[in-house]
């Protein structure tokens, strides 16, 4: 008997005194590290960029492009990815990723020019596609709903932890070696993450490493999920009222969930906060040397402390949105947006002081992750599991096109005003995701009790 037929029968293949054994954790630690190895290639590039900027007399705005320009990658191969993970098993699609990402890294280390480097990421963004998308899947599949957004908030945690610790790596690797060691030392790691997803299962039935209580407990949820066990909320209709919680049919096919309008406004709030993100993981640093004209050690520790406030940021935020909020996503997803407005503007005047600097940007990083990891859990409350990994990856591809054009953008406000507009554009982009964020449905299952709205 199959691991889900016991599980369907569980007075026939369960112990009464049978724990559950936790390996689906175990499973979020390797798609952590694996997303961590995925945010490091990002960073370290920021690091690396004025010095970048020197040895091929790079403007600002081909900087930005150079530091953007594997989202596109990443944006051109995501929905064919989710396609392909459709068909085929996500660990060996995960595997071929993560590998090809590192060779991808090491090559970005060898180039010996500006078309050479804008090549080498856009390289990098191709191979490191599938990854988001394949990640979320296999959370999507080994963690119930109740457990989703706490899951997803480590996870993304693990990808804002990055730029918390590789600014001082990269910047010592510089000190004593150089730029181009920083890309090798990170490519050979990766292949580590390769190697630790050979133990991940597609789904928690296909792994001999999860018993008969663990299977039960991921499945039960699900199922108290859709079937109306968030009954919590009856008490609170006025917040039900203002995030638009609704009852409704999950999508059942790839066509459905293309035409969905809620998908699409949580796609294109995510494209925006994506680039107020991607702007400041690269630009940071260059601010920091050319406006505050820090030294590259302060440099390292303070352009680390938005990321050090995503990590907690992204960690409340899953457990707000799981525990207090019963599984909704949009409070927290306006918490993001509206908190991004104010922090925007505060970095307009932000202080000379390195430590009081370090405070503003870690409420910063923290305010804007609170509700980041839920804007990639939204579309699984609005589609089967079948049609999750091509719901994912129309908010994952239109979120990469933000990141990748915001940091052009602010390159181009650079070298045409200040920093001064380049904080108030990004501002702007909160202010409109906000919108979008408000304009959408907080889906709910068929049953699941709720005030509806007009």
């Amino acid at each position: 008997m199959s691991n889900a037929q016991r599980a369907a029968c569980p007075s026939e293949s369960m112990p009464l005194a049978e724990r559950p054994t936790r390996f689906r954790w175990v499973v979020l630690a390797i798609v952590a590290f694996g997303y961590f190895l995925a945010s490091a290639d990002r960073a370290n590039l920021s690091v690396a960029l004025p010095y970048l900027k020197s040895d091929f007399g790079l403007s600002n705005a081909e900087a930005g492009a150079a530091a953007s320009v594997f989202l596109f990658g990443i944006a051109v191969i995501q929905i064919p990815g989710s396609l392909l993970i459709q068909r085929l098993r996500v660990r060996a699609v995960m595997v071929l990723a993560i590998m090809l990402t590192s060779a991808a890294t090491v090559f970005t280390g060898m180039v010996s020019s500006g078309t050479q480097l804008l090549a080498a990421r856009l390289l990098l963004g191709v191979a490191e596609g599938p990854i988001p998308v394949g990640s979320l899947t296999t959370l999507n599949r080994w963690f119930p709903p109740r457990e989703r957004a706490t899951a997803v908030g480590i996870y993304v945690a693990s990808f804002k932890f990055a730029p918390t610790l590789v600014p001082p790596i990269a910047a010592f690797i510089i000190i004593w070696l150089g730029w181009r060691e920083v890309f090798y030392f990170f490519g050979i790691v990766g292949l580590l993450a390769g190697g630790l997803w050979m133990f991940v299962a597609d789904s928690p039935d296909q792994s001999k490493k999860v018993n008969q209580a663990e299977l039960l407990h991921i499945d039960q949820e699900a199922v108290k999920a859709d079937s109306g066990e968030r009954s919590s909320w009856d008490y609170r209709p006025v917040l039900d009222f203002l995030i638009r919680a609704r009852r409704c049919a999950k999508l059942q096919s790839n066509l459905e969930a293309l035409r969905s309008m809620h998908i699409w406004g949580c796609a294109l709030a995510y494209c925006l906060m994506s680039g107020l993100s991607y702007a400041i993981l690269t630009w940071v640093p260059t601010y920091l040397v050319e406006v505050k004209k820090y030294n590259l050690m302060t440099v390292g520790y303070v352009a680390a402390a938005p990321w050090l406030g995503a990590v907690f940021g992204s960690i409340i935020g899953g457990l707000l949105s799981d525990r207090v909020f019963g599984g909704r996503r949009k409070p927290v997803m306006l918490i993001t947006a509206g908190s991004s407005i104010a922090t925007m503007y505060a970095l307009v005047s932000a202080p000379n002081s390195p430590a009081m600097l370090a405070i503003l940007l870690l409420a910063t990083g923290f305010l804007l992750t609170v509700g980041y990891s839920t804007f990639t859990i939204f579309p699984m409350g609005v589609v089967k599991k079948e049609v999750v990994p091509f719901a994912v990856s129309i908010v994952s591809t239109v979120g990469s096109i933000g990141g990748g054009t915001a940091p052009v953008i602010v390159g181009y406000i650079l070298d045409h005003s200040g920093w001064s507009m380049a904080f108030g554009f990004l501002s702007s982009c909160s202010i409109l995701a906000f919108i979008l964020v408000a304009s959408i449905i907080e889906p709910l299952s068929d049953d699941a009790p709720a005030h509806d709205v007009p």
